[in-house]
């Protein structure tokens, strides 16, 4: 059996918690207030439905979901991870257009190339993202933030 939880982490819950808590805390430097577990109505045409959004505020209004999902310990693309991201770029694209809509990601970097998680999604998945999600990627460690342009 394996064990793909995050490493140094209590569970995988509690390391995308921690990372929803660091996000929540950029943004407000930012001067971004959230809450977490925001709901927005969201859906095709007329049919609407609420959604839990990470993070969100009425006022401003914006949309977060946060990632803190890394290259494999082999240097692989974690392919069931980025189905997840594509999730969320629907989730964005059927949300409410006067949101701002922001995707914050964690910063890993391939051993072999020095490429990030979301520049790589970025360059092969850029057909499924929508033109005003705006890809913010924290380095933890160095406690960095870097806005992804696409």
């Amino acid at each position: 059996m394996s064990n793909f939880q995050r490493i140094g982490s209590i569970s995988n819950a509690h390391a995308g918690r921690d990372f929803e808590d660091i996000a929540k805390a950029v943004l407000e430097q930012k001067g971004i207030r959230t809450r977490y577990d925001y709901e927005a109505l969201v859906g095709v045409g007329n049919r609407k439905k609420h959604h839990k959004f990470d993070l969100g505020s009425d006022e401003p209004r914006v949309l977060v979901e946060c990632k803190s999902h890394t290259w494999t310990s082999g240097d692989n693309m974690p392919s069931a991870k980025i189905q997840n991201w594509s999730e969320a770029m629907y989730y964005f694209h059927i949300a409410p257009s006067t949101f701002r809509k922001i995707f914050f990601i964690q910063k890993s970097k391939k051993k072999s190339s020095g490429e990030s998680l979301g520049a790589y999604y970025l360059r092969t998945r850029f057909h499924l993202v929508p033109p005003d999600v705006e890809f913010w990627e924290f380095d933890v460690e160095l406690k960095t933030l870097e806005i992804l342009d696409h």
